[in-house]
């Protein structure tokens, strides 16, 4: 276990929490996972009002919070991930200004142009 910020483990390659973490976050993000919570509101609610046993109730509590930590998780590794690549971009355009400013081209250009991902969207 690391304790660096998630986009400096491991090089270029994605690993595995990463690719289940970007998985996970384009399916809570769907209709799918909404549909997915509201039925767990339903069943809370239903073992609530029916008077069902503690432990129907107990469970459906610990159901909600498990879900809600799970969340907490991904929304944080996906905020890291969303600064690590602003900065990446807010370094490349500041060098290339820079380098604009002095009225030299180069190396920062070229670097501005990675990050933005300009040749992928050609």
């Amino acid at each position: 276990m690391t304790l660096r910020h998630p986009v400096e483990r491991g090089g270029t390659q994605r690993g595995r929490f990463a690719q289940l973490a970007a998985k996970s976050s384009h399916f809570t993000s769907s209709p799918a996972f909404f549909v997915v919570c509201l039925a767990l509101i339903a069943f809370f609610l239903a073992a609530h009002f029916a008077h069902l046993p503690l432990a129907w109730q107990l469970m459906a509590g610990d159901l909600m919070a498990a879900v809600t930590l799970l969340l907490l998780a991904l929304l944080k590794n996906s905020e890291l991930r969303a600064e690590h690549a602003i900065q990446r971009k807010l370094d490349a355009l500041a060098a290339a200004l820079l380098e604009s400013h002095e009225g030299r081209g180069g190396q920062a250009a070229e670097d501005l142009k990675k990050v933005i991902r300009l040749e992928e969207e050609t």
